[in-house]
């Protein structure tokens, strides 16, 4: 993949095998996205400075619209006055969003290319958050609709925008975005309950988080067009996505994505609002979600520097999988006012999703490929984490409480640690320096002026 030797990286391919000339060869007749401007060896520095500045704004939107609206469903349930179906529903939204919009990104980029699609989910982004601000349910779950549609795509496309874009630098900038991503998600849940107070309805507050999104799409704009403007279009070689989950590699890697996504999108869903339920101040509970996202931001760090190392791969993921159990479990035993611990332990446990996204960024012999298992892995596992938030709030609605919807997280934890075990095993990180070797040797073979795409 980089033509230079590259920073340390996670030792995850499945492709360790492949002859480096065939890799080039694969690259240089077949371009993996149209209209797709290369790699950074050849950039002007402006041209990478604003791939960073829209990389760093489209983070800071990829998780701030859903945990506003979590931190404020209580709120919005009572001055909107919809009933417990919906309220289970707007939780499910954002994960039912990503698998049925993300399973078509691996055809859109194929048909406009990375940038324009993802210029496109930034449209839809931005329009959806701010009809989410017209005080009406039918706008909420509209607004929802269109918004986390649009943040599919961006999902789904990430991956291959850093391989396309940063090659040299994969894990780095697989850590700035998802470690901006949660800082946003943290800041706006935080700030949200606050906003609404001030601003005197919460649908305003949920409204107000698109301002954002419309930076960011005009943060990208640059980008995009210096691609439509410096590229040439050809074919796009395209990957389908589905035969893959007949493969080793894209079964374990939807099998962790689904189960980090289910967990995750439970949390981000109810936390606050269980900890509200069980007798915390809505302030508190929002600063108790803030704090869990906040953990999460140093941790990705941590695991990516551990996981980065020789055979510490599976250490780190043993590690971000046991604290995720820990912490389900002692929300069980307990007081709420000591939520603290179990809080700073969740936030841990869901820096597990840096460690993902750099697998699937780092896995496939193209960013063809890349992008198919991102769609595969993605569309898939959020199909499956649906389950996640919509199960839990009809468990809580059906029980009137919180230990059977914990129950089920702390089981799907253990389950989590058995696929972690799985997906780090030798045969899927077995040759990882000569698949080092392969990408880089392809990568060169792409940026000579042969390959048509720098």
């Amino acid at each position: 993949m980089p033509a230079t030797p590259p920073s340390p990286a996670i030792p995850y391919t499945a492709h360790a095998s492949a002859p480096a000339t065939a890799s080039a060869q694969v690259r240089t007749a077949a371009p993996a996205v149209a209209g797709t401007s290369g790699g950074e060896a050849t950039k002007p520095r402006s041209a990478v400075v604003f791939g960073v500045i829209a990389l760093v704004l489209i983070g800071l939107n990829l998780r701030a619209g859903i945990t506003g609206a979590s931190a404020l469903l209580h709120d919005l349930q009572t001055v909107l006055g919809y009933g417990p179906l919906v309220a289970a529903i707007i939780p499910s939204i954002p994960t039912l969003c990503f698998a049925l919009a993300g399973a078509g990104t691996s055809w859109l980029t194929g048909k406009l290319g990375v940038e324009k699609a993802i210029l496109l989910s930034l449209s839809m982004l931005a329009g959806g958050l701010l009809l989410r601000g017209i005080p009406a349910t039918g706008m909420l779950v509209l607004g929802s609709v269109v918004g986390m549609s649009g943040l599919a795509v961006c999902n789904v496309a990430m991956p291959s925008f850093i391989r396309e874009h940063f090659a040299h630098r994969t894990s780095l900038m697989t850590a700035v975005y998802t470690v901006t991503m949660t800082t946003g998600a943290t800041v706006t849940a935080v700030a949200v309950v606050p906003l609404a107070q001030a601003l005197g309805s919460p649908s305003a507050a949920v409204g107000a988080i698109g301002i954002t999104a419309v930076a960011a799409f005009l943060g990208f704009l640059p980008v995009a067009l210096h691609v439509h403007r410096n590229s040439t279009r050809s074919a796009a070689r395209h990957v389908s996505p589905w035969p893959l989950l007949r493969t080793r590699k894209g079964l374990l890697l939807t099998a962790i994505f689904t189960l980090q996504a289910l967990l995750a999108y439970a949390l981000l869903s109810w936390f606050p609002y269980m900890l509200t339920t069980m007798g915390m101040n809505a302030s508190d509970s929002g600063l108790m979600f803030g704090l869990m996202q906040l953990v999460s931001v140093p941790a990705g760090m941590l695991l990516i520097a551990i996981g980065s190392r020789p055979r510490m791969l599976r250490p780190a993921f043993y590690l971000v999988s046991i604290t995720m159990a820990a912490g389900p479990a002692l929300l069980l035993v307990l007081p709420v006012a000591l939520a603290v611990v179990p809080a700073v332990l969740l936030g841990f446990g869901l820096g597990i999703f840096p460690l993902v996204m750099v697998m699937i960024s780092r896995s496939g012999a193209s960013t063809a490929e890349t992008t198919a298992l991102s769609t595969l892995a993605q569309s898939s596992g959020y199909l499956l984490a649906t389950a996640g938030p919509f199960g839990m709030g009809l468990l809580h609605s059906a029980t009137g409480g919180w230990i059977l919807p914990l129950a089920l997280l702390l089981f799907l934890s253990l389950v989590q640690i058995v696929v972690a075990h799985l997906i780090t095993g030798s045969a899927m990180t077995r040759g990882a320096t000569g698949a080092m070797a392969v990408r880089t040797a392809g990568s060169s073979a792409a940026e000579s002026p042969a390959a048509g795409r720098k």
